[in-house]
């Protein structure tokens, strides 16, 4: 057990190479109620998301219908990446990360009140992930008869409430399943009926590597308030087409007209060691730059990473691990789909 954004969190239940491919190959859990679901509830959470993120909720029409966005500062700064879900148009779901969740509450906060928004912390909710190809069809039996029909037809990106449940065809895997929230009193019940019908209990350790092979960025590592989306490969989570004005668009308006001095990019070590956060990387001429994840990658039997780096850089570069210069070499993640390689070795 370690502490993670103010929580106590397991690491593993055992095996952390066996639990990433029980993930890959079957189904794996992660208890991430440490994560926190906010609903903003009146007539203007809808104008008040358009303000707040990145990503234009206005393209959400159907209900439960969501998007990855991030809430910037004004200098374009991320302030934190999170999802968010249309159920109403006096009802939107976020779900933020657990280490920033004070300080997003504040902001959220500070620009819902002049409109009349409620901004309201779901403390009360559990939530437990369930990743992997067989991931739904092992889940689905323990959603009420009800509404397990609908629940298992949920297109992806899509969520579902029902009984103080929640259900959205989300994760951080790479791979399809569901998270699902449901009050805390709920969870152990949960967790111990998912175990029983073959469920693997997962950890951190096994949630970092397989984020890592799907290219999925961590917050607080891939990127924070010093950095914008531009340079943080989430160029494709922002619009800045039309007339919307959003915090930060402004100063991404002109990172974008200037050209982004860096770039996050994948990174593929080629010599014997493993990728870990701040380590130095030399790209030649192109300058130098640091790694921002890394680990070893189960599926690939690889080291791989993440890098910022000068815009400039591509191809062979070298890392500094441990004193010694190891070869990588820039690639374009996700590392993995599906269970395989995307990167040839």
């Amino acid at each position: 057990m370690v502490d993670f954004g103010g929580w106590d969190m397991p690491v593993g239940y055992g095996s952390q190479i066996e639990e990433h491919h029980a993930v890959r190959g079957d189904a794996g859990m992660f208890d991430v109620s440490h994560m926190c679901t906010v609903d903003l509830r009146g007539a203007g959470a809808r104008a008040l998301l358009l303000r707040l993120l990145a990503n234009d909720v206005g393209r959400l029409a159907a209900p439960g219908k969501a998007l990855y966005t991030c809430m910037l500062r004004r200098d374009g700064g991320v302030i934190d990446d999170l999802l968010a879900f249309y159920l109403d148009e006096r009802w939107f779901r976020l779900v933020v990360n657990a280490g920033t969740a004070d300080k997003d509450l504040a902001w959220i906060k500070e620009h819902a009140r002049p409109v009349g928004v409620a901004v309201v912390p779901r403390r009360d909710l559990a939530m437990i992930a369930v990743q992997g190809p067989n991931a739904r069809a092992i889940a689905a039996a323990v959603f009420p008869d009800a509404h397990r029909a609908k629940a298992s037809e949920l297109g992806s990106f899509f969520g579902l409430a029902f009984d103080e449940w929640f259900v959205s065809r989300t994760g951080y895997t790479g791979e399809d399943g569901y998270e699902i929230a449901m009050p805390a009193e709920e969870a152990v019940a949960t967790w111990q009926a998912l175990k029983v019908a073959g469920v693997r209990p997962c950890g951190l350790g096994a949630r970092d590597t397989l984020r890592l092979e799907a290219g999925l960025n961590l917050y607080g590592s891939d990127m924070d308030e010093s950095v914008s989306p531009l340079v943080s490969g989430l160029a494709w989570t922002v619009v800045l087409d039309g007339n919307r004005d959003f915090i930060g668009k402004e100063a991404l308006v002109a990172e974008r007209a200037a050209g982004p001095a860096r770039k996050l990019v994948g990174l593929l070590l080629e010599d014997r060691g493993v990728l870990r956060s701040h380590q130095a990387v030399y790209a030649g001429s192109a300058g130098a730059g640091e790694t921002t994840s890394g680990t070893f990658s189960p599926t690939r039997e690889r080291s791989s990473g993440r890098a910022r780096l000068p815009a400039a850089a591509t191809g062979k570069v070298e890392v500094d691990i441990r004193g010694k210069r190891l070869a990588a070499r820039i690639v374009k993640p996700p590392f993995v789909r599906n269970g395989k390689s995307l990167i040839d070795t």
